[in-house]
Parts: C-alpha cells; structure tokens; sequence
C-alpha cells in the first residue's frame, strides 16, 4: 500500500468537510447531489383547460413587460414531486399565451408541455426538456413561480396545491 503523508491527510479531511459546504451554498450543486438516478416522471395528462379570470398574479421583476398568473384550478401535485399548473402571460394590448408546464422542485427544474394561444387551444411540444429554474430563458415567470409557493424553500415540493395557493396569496 502506497505511503500516505500527513499533508495529503489534510487535503483529504478539508475535502470532506468543505465539500458538504459547497453544496449548500451553491444551489447547482445541491441539485445535482439530490438527483436521484432512479427516479421516474409520471406521464403528463394532457393539458387542462384554464381560466383567464382567477388567475394568481406572479411578482415580476419591473423591467417584465408582461403580467403572468398561474390558474389555481390547474395546479396539481404529483407522487413523483412534480409541481403541475397553467401559467398565463398577458401583454398590454390583452393578448394572452398559456403555458402547461411542471416544476421538479428537489432538482430546480422546470419543463413545459404544451402551450396555447390566445384561442386557448394547446399545442404539445414534441420533446419536452428539463430545464434549470436559474438558466437564461426568455422569461423567469417559473423561478417566480417558484420563489412565490411553487415550491417550499428552496427544494421542498409544497404538500398541496391549497399550501400553494396560501403561500401566493401572502
């Protein structure tokens, strides 16, 4: 067995207790630590349909142009951990897009099934992604989303759609 010195001692036990750390602090990180390699997406059911009036408005930053609510009557919860809901963006001359998408909360990550325009009929994406919240993607309503009840803290999926709905009304 090959001679191990003290100072690679070292190296090695600042390692274990650094990278704990490293973890926790960096958000990317933990995600991938808490993948779970034999974890399984339930099958998504075809988009529901939604409403344009009681939608649950999302803070947006102000320099969004667009006002996004989520429809509380879509949001589901699955046995897998996936945070399912309808997102609807309306611009200022009353256009609205509706977006059907599911947020995997212990991994920071969304994905969008369908989307529909403003005669509300869906269109199914063909291969829908996984996509990180934090990625740069034209718009951060699902990080909002997120933030505002979508999930519980940073990685936790809420225990019900009702937790949901409390926590974006506060």
């Amino acid at each position: 067995m090959p001679e191990l010195n003290c100072r690679g001692r070292w190296h090695r036990a600042g390692l274990l207790v650094c990278l704990p750390l490293l973890l926790l602090a960096n958000p990317g990180y933990a995600q991938l630590a808490a993948e779970d390699p034999d974890w399984q997406e339930t099958e998504a059911p075809a988009p529901p349909a939604f409403s344009r009036d009681k939608l649950l408005p999302l803070d947006m930053p102000p320099y969004v142009s667009l006002q996004f609510g989520i429809d509380p009557a879509t949001l589901v919860i699955t046995p897998d951990g996936i945070v399912r809901y309808v997102v609807v963006a309306r611009n200022a001359g009353g256009s609205i897009n509706a977006m059907y998408e599911g947020i995997r909360c212990a991994t920071g990550q969304v994905k969008t099934y369908a989307r529909a325009g403003s005669d509300g009929v869906w269109k199914p994406l063909n291969e829908p992604q996984w996509r990180g919240l934090n990625d740069n993607h034209p718009s951060k309503h699902a990080l909002a989303f997120a933030r505002q009840g979508g999930c519980d803290g940073r990685s936790a999926t809420p225990s019900s759609p009702a937790d949901i709905v409390r926590a974006m009304k506060k």
